[in-house]
């Protein structure tokens, strides 16, 4: 006979259930959830507090959580990713995937989907994620692989790349902690990866090769494509492809960069090219033929001016109104450079994009009414110019890559990492020495910080901590424990880890994953207890199920990433994440009940 629960066990699971309907029914943010459940915490526990404690315990074991190791760590990771992303550091893996689409669409995707994951086991999905959107974006609008058959599978490769390692996401780092506060030795980065490794040569055929197929065309027709703008390269006279013909060299640009004055022979030093394409097609442009769109001492003023003032490149797109300055002039005659210090990398304007016009070529082609401009400059300059020449700021603002730095922040990454990995320092010493390299070193800015942290995750995890330690603390989680082990005890061991890892799925499908790995885990522990088993196996299949957030689009943030670039419904992710759910909880059972010889 199992004992009725504590009032303050009851307590615990009464917020714990409010916490979930407040997650699911989504009429509060995440973050008002949060606070909300932190402040019952703390105000319960105060005037209620738990035998043998003083009020003031209840205050500090509700607001620990935002001085918890594992939330800096967390927070440590998220600005080494920020790093990665404002560095350009994973652009060579972009290119590279587009290389091998031009080859395969299905190959192209198994390519991706391994990068995805192997990323995925050292960065955050988010940041790989918000890289390769775009690139699925481009080929689906080329006609090739459509996104909404693409993204689902390329983020369910990154979730379980993030799974493979402690490091991989914060849900892992969070329940590492959390076991290591209840007594169970550290992990190591890569103590549990070959048991993913099986588990993902199970599952990557249904993510490549049967998840796409589930999933529909969800392309919309849309009135007016990406803007194209016509430009004037300048070849630099340090190109590698001086003295190769334009046979040899077009296969290596983008498809759509169209010529307007191809030369017949070879390629010279500082030779000229009119051309047009997107924003992104000029820059691989750039990129491949080592030149310019725009005069190099405008680009070096503007350098020069954003390594002084610490400032950010920003590229925007301008409309030419009625009453602009502009109207009629030439961009030579324009003085914008002189005047602004910008420089005006394209120019858009239908009927000069598409064949040639002897009248409009070169710098003679005039500004009109309409003509949108890309402009490259510091923010204050491009305002300046904005407001003096009544140019109307359109939507299509980025900053652009510190290029110079992707090297030293990738490095910069690879070395915590591998200093954890390795055991040298634990992984919350190294992610805070990476993180305060890539500040120091300028790869991410003091006053961009903000951007690299999740406000929302910061929240999330400290109510995740209150909510885990008042669970173990009050009885709730023995008690749970003892009423699922009664249940659990005619089960093999296979069966008994495969129903904690779908306990645990369930509530990371339906909630969070952080507030899971804090329930389930004192659970795990629990259990183990009662059953005479291991620990570290259970608390594995609750770190697994807290990462099989496959079936609902509010199980992850990345699943609502990619829902609406996709244009996915609720019932794609249930078509597609279900069956994964399930494979993934079969495999992972058997080969822990393998790997920890619970047979």
């Amino acid at each position: 006979m199992i004992p009725p629960p504590s009032p303050h066990a009851i307590a615990a699971m009464v917020v714990t259930i409010a916490m979930f309907v407040g997650f699911i029914r989504g009429r509060l943010s995440i973050e008002i959830v949060s606070l909300l459940t932190i402040a019952v915490i703390a105000v319960g526990l105060y005037f209620f507090p738990m035998p043998d404690t003083n009020p003031t315990d209840g205050l500090k074991l509700a607001f620990e959580g935002f001085g918890h190791y594992a939330l800096i760590t967390i927070c440590a990771l998220m600005i080494m990713g920020r790093g990665l992303v404002v560095t350009g550091a994973l652009e060579p893996a972009a290119r590279f995937l587009e290389r091998v689409f031009k080859i395969n669409l299905q190959l192209g995707l198994l390519v991706s989907l391994v990068i995805a994951f192997v990323l995925s086991m050292g960065v955050n999905n988010t940041p790989v994620l918000v890289l390769l959107i775009p690139i699925f974006a481009a080929l689906a609008a080329r006609g090739a692989l459509p996104s909404s058959k693409a993204l689902i599978p390329l983020n369910a490769a990154s979730l379980l790349g993030g799974l493979a390692t402690t490091i991989g996401t914060s849900t892992n780092i969070l329940v590492v902690s959390i076991a290591v506060d209840l007594g169970m030795p550290r992990m190591g980065v890569f103590h549990y990866t070959p048991i993913v490794l099986i588990a993902g040569l199970v599952a990557l055929p249904y993510i490549w090769l049967v998840m796409p197929r589930l999933l529909k065309d969800n392309r919309v027709e849309v009135e007016h494509g990406e803007r194209r703008f016509r430009a004037h390269l300048r070849v630099s006279p340090n190109s590698d492809l001086i003295n190769k013909t334009m046979s040899e060299i077009i296969p290596r640009l983008p498809d759509d960069i169209i010529f307007f004055n191809a030369p017949s022979g070879t390629m010279e030093a500082n030779q000229e090219f009119d051309v047009s394409g997107t924003h992104k097609d000029l820059e691989d442009a750039m990129r491949v033929l080592q030149g310019e769109v725009a005069p190099g001492w405008v680009l070096d003023r503007i350098r020069s001016r954003a390594s002084e003032t610490a400032q950010d490149i920003i590229v925007v797109e301008m409309a030419v109104t009625a009453d602009s300055r502009l109207l009629n002039r030439t961009l030579p005659t324009s003085g914008i450079g002189d005047l602004y210090g910008v420089a005006v990398l394209g120019i858009h304007r239908p009927t000069i994009l598409q064949k040639p016009d002897p009248t409009l070529a070169g710098d003679d082609m005039r500004f009109t009414e309409g003509d949108v401009l890309l402009v490259m400059g510091l923010a204050d300059d491009l305002h300046q110019f904005s407001r003096a020449d009544s140019l109307l700021m359109l939507e299509g603002r980025r900053e652009v890559p510190r290029r110079a730095k992707a090297l030293l922040a990738a490095t910069i990454m690879a070395v915590s990492v591998g200093l954890a990995s390795i055991g040298i320092f634990p992984i919350a010493i190294a992610a805070l020495g990476g993180a305060i390299l890539m500040l120091v070193t300028g790869c991410v800015k003091f006053d961009r910080v903000g951007r690299a942290l999740s406000g929302q995750v910061i929240v999330l995890i400290a109510a995740s901590i209150a909510l885990g330690r008042i669970i173990d603390e009050s009885g709730a989680a023995d008690w749970l424990g003892l009423a699922l082990s009664s249940g659990l005890q005619f089960l093999p061991p296979a069966g008994v880890l495969a129903a904690i890892m779908l306990f645990v799925t369930v509530l990371t499908n339906f909630a969070s994953n952080a507030t899971a790995a804090t329930v389930g885990t004192p659970i795990a522990f629990s259990i183990a207890n009662q059953l005479g088993m291991p620990a570290e196996p259970l608390v594995l299949a609750v770190l697994f199920g807290c990462n099989l957030c496959y079936a609902t689009p509010i199980a992850y943030q990345t699943n609502m990433l990619i829902m609406s670039e996709g244009s996915y419904e609720f019932r794609d992710y249930i078509r597609t994440g279900v069956p994964l759910v399930v494979l993934m909880v079969a495999t992972l059972s058997i080969a822990l009940m393998f790997a920890y010889d619970l047979n």
